[in-house]
Parts: structure tokens; C-alpha cells; sequence
């Protein structure tokens, strides 16, 4: 398992201590007219620090948006790179894009696409690509979902490989109904090609993945998360091997078990380049208002344990995001709930090391005006001493943020 523990080794880690507390300070409000509204997105960073994400509403035709933030000398320029129509094109892009090398997007939308099936909703959804050409950005589906064997309705984040290859979860759809893991690979030219990786049956090996990515380590093998499903019930972290054959074979590494220990995890898992890993669950812990966890292998075994059990209060409840850290080990990330009186959510820090973790909020988010309903984690510049994350209201419109956080 030595190429699992690389692969998380810190992808996250951030430059540089953090101090008790942090500034936090918006850097665009959404208007929920063409700019976009309801921006339930990761965000992606590039080198010359152009923000780049998804709005599920809003944009010309109402269906959704890609936008970036490029920083400028008078502040922050927002540019919506693509509006979906919601029809062939698909629409409702949740959780953000993805870059690849060369500079461009990938990205998932939950409805739309060539085919209706069985899907409630207009259209089975698409994976979509941006090709950038000197800043000029020409729309692609690379994939419309049939909702059969293929599954639809994608949700989340899609990871590209080195050798272009997409991979990403439905949460519905397949033999089972509970979703598959794909691939997509290019083929030669300009097309891609689906291949079903991993149909979920909703048992031990989970249900209908996450809104966390998918991790792709440089072997091929796919790593990630379930948010239900599993050996009780409560999620599990799988792990998918190819074969010589083409086949792939699954394996539990670990299977959540639920209150009093966490459950039914929602963003990614990361690493602490020690061999520990970590994340978030939206329920269970002590209180069954969510937890932070730290997975540790000891003799082929992965054992669970909960750093903090939110309490549903001010400290915070409901994370739904991905972990980053800092260079001393801190880790930040988010919660979908608690926080001030408005209940809009926090930003939090832990320290994971010694026997008692010390965890402490840094940010309350107070709502319109002002940032609320915290949905994803955060990112980290290429500088690594500055983080962005989104919320999905908040702003003078209340129709959603971009937030700049410095530890």
C-alpha cells in the first residue's frame, strides 16, 4: 500500500505556519443574473493564480456556469467562460472543474446531455470539457450519460491523468442503480471513449461515491470515497486495482461505522505524508452532527480515529468538505452549518497531533452581506499562503461568494 501513502503526500500542503486565527475577506459576490448564482464549487487554481470554478444556477440561460477570477491590479475581473443552455450541452454544473496540463477544464453537469433514459430530470447529465486556446475557450461533451449501465446524474469533480484519461462517479444509474466509477479515454482523435471501471452494487465495496474527487495515482490505481454503502452502512474508502485483463478489482480499506464514530463521508480524503489520512463526515461522531477522523495502517490494517465530534453549535456542524494543510500540519477546512447566529457555517483548524487535538474556529460566516452556507473546502494558491473557497449564499444579492482566507 506505499503507493497509496504517496499519492496523498501532500498534495495539499501549504508554505508556511498558521497563526490562532486568520483574515477571511470576500472577493466576489455573485449577482445571480448572467454572472452566475448559487456557486456550489471547489475552486481551481492555476500558476499565474486565475481562480476557476461553477455556478449550479444562473449564466445566459439560467442552467448554470463556468467562470474564472483573474486578480488584477484593481481587484478581482470575473469572466464567465461558458454558459450551459441546459439541453445537449447539459446544465446544474456542480462542484467545480478540474485543469489539466495543457491548461483546460473538465467538469461534470448533472442534467442535460443527448439522453433522457430513465432520469428524472431533463437529460442524464454530461462530463464537459474547455479546450483554452490562447485565452479563447471552446466548449466540448466528451460524454453524455445514457442512464443505464453507464450510470447519470454526475455530481462531482472528475480527476485527469497523465495520459489524459477522465475518471469520475454517478451517484445513480448502473446494473445496481447505486452508480459507477468511469473512464474516459481520448481517442486519437478528439473523441473519448467510455469504459465502466466499477459498477457500485451498494454493499461492502459503497454507494454511489461522494462529492469528493476520485484520486488516480501514478500505477493507475483509483482511490475514494463512498458516502454511504459499506460494511455498516456508513460509507467507505475503496480502492480499485486494473488487471492485466482489463478488469478491476475492488477492495474496502476502511468502512465507516457511524455513531459514536464518524459516517457518511462527503469530500475527499488527504495525507499527512506520515501515512496517516484524513477527512470530514457530514453525521455521526458523538453528537451525530459530523467529525473529523484520522485513518492510521498498522500491520495491513486501517484503524479510524475521531480528532473533534462537532458539537452543532458554534463550533460548527455538517462538514461537507476537503481537507488542506498547512506546513506544520495544521489542517483547515470548512463546515456546512453552525457558526454564528445565522447558522451559516464556519472555517476550522486542527492540530492533529498529541493525544487531545486542539481544534478552534477561525471564521464565523454571518450571511448576506457578507458569505454564508459553506458547501466545499478550500484551495490553496500556487504561493500556498493564501486559500479560496465558495459559498452558495451570501452577498449583497445573497446569490452566493468567492472568499479569499489567509491563515
Amino acid at each position: 500500500m506505499k503507493h497509496l501513502l504517496t499519492i496523498f503526500a501532500v498534495a495539499a500542503l501549504l508554505a508556511g505556519g498558521a497563526g490562532a486565527a486568520g483574515k477571511t475577506q470576500l472577493i466576489y459576490s455573485f449577482a445571480g443574473d448572467t454572472d452566475g448564482e448559487y456557486a456550489d464549487t471547489d475552486l481551481a487554481i492555476d500558476g499565474a493564480g486565475n481562480i476557476f470554478g461553477t455556478t449550479v444556477q444562473g449564466g445566459q440561460f439560467s442552467s448554470g456556469t463556468v467562470f474564472q477570477l483573474a486578480p488584477s491590479a484593481g481587484g478581482w475581473i470575473h469572466t464567465v467562460l461558458y454558459s450551459f443552455t441546459g439541453g445537449v450541452d447539459g446544465g446544474e454544473p456542480y462542484k467545480g472543474v478540474t485543469l489539466d496540463a495543457h491548461g483546460n477544464l473538465y467538469g461534470t453537469a448533472g442534467v442535460g446531455g443527448l439522453y433522457t433514459g430513465p432520469c428524472v430530470d431533463t437529460g442524464c447529465g454530461v462530463v464537459f470539457k474547455l479546450t483554452n486556446s490562447g485565452g479563447t475557450w471552446t466548449p466540448q461533451v466528451i460524454h453524455s450519460f445514457t442512464g443505464g449501465t453507464d450510470g447519470y446524474g454526475p455530481g462531482a469533480r472528475v480527476t485527469v491523468d497523465s495520459h489524459g484519461n477522465v475518471y469520475g462517479t454517478t451517484p445513480t444509474g448502473g446494473v445496481d442503480g447505486f452508480g459507477i466509477v468511469y473512464q474516459l479515454k481520448p481517442d486519437g482523435n478528439g473523441g473519448y471513449t467510455e469504459k465502466v471501471v466499477h459498477t457500485f452494487t451498494g454493499g461492502m465495496d459503497g454507494a454511489g461515491g461522494s462529492a469528493g474527487r476520485l484520486i488516480v495515482d501514478n500505477s493507475g490505481n483509483i482511490i475514494g470515497v463512498c458516502t454511504t454503502g459499506g460494511a455498516n452502512g456508513a460509507g467507505v474508502i475503496f480502492e480499485l486495482r486494473p488487471t492485466a485483463t482489463g478488469e478491476w478489482n475492488v477492495t474496502a480499506l476502511y468502512a465507516f461505522k457511524g455513531e459514536p464514530d464518524s459516517g457518511f463521508p462527503y469530500g475527499e480524503i488527504v495525507g499527512d505524508g506520515r501515512g496517516n489520512l484524513y477527512g470530514t463526515t457530514y453525521y455521526a461522531g458523538a453528537h451525530d452532527f459530523g467529525a473529523i477522523y484520522r485513518l492510521s495502517r498498522q500491520n495491513g490494517v486501517w484503524t479510524e480515529t475521531w480528532l473533534y465530534s462537532f458539537q452543532g453549535g458554534t463550533d460548527g456542524n455538517g462538514p461537507i468538505s476537503t481537507l488542506v494543510a498547512d506546513a506544520a500540519g495544521n489542517l483547515y477546512g470548512t463546515t456546512s452549518a453552525g457558526g454564528a447566529a445565522c447558522n451559516c457555517g464556519t472555517i476550522f483548524k486542527i492540530d492533529p497531533a498529541g493525544s487531545i487535538p486542539a481544534y478552534s474556529v477561525v471564521y464565523r460566516f454571518k450571511g448576506a452581506p457578507g458569505g454564508g452556507f459553506v458547501y466545499n473546502g478550500m484551495t490553496a494558491d500556487a504561493t500556498g499562503r493564501l486559500l479560496y473557497g465558495a459559498t452558495v449564499h451570501g452577498g449583497p444579492t445573497d446569490d452566493g461568494t468567492i472568499y479569499q482566507f489567509t491563515p
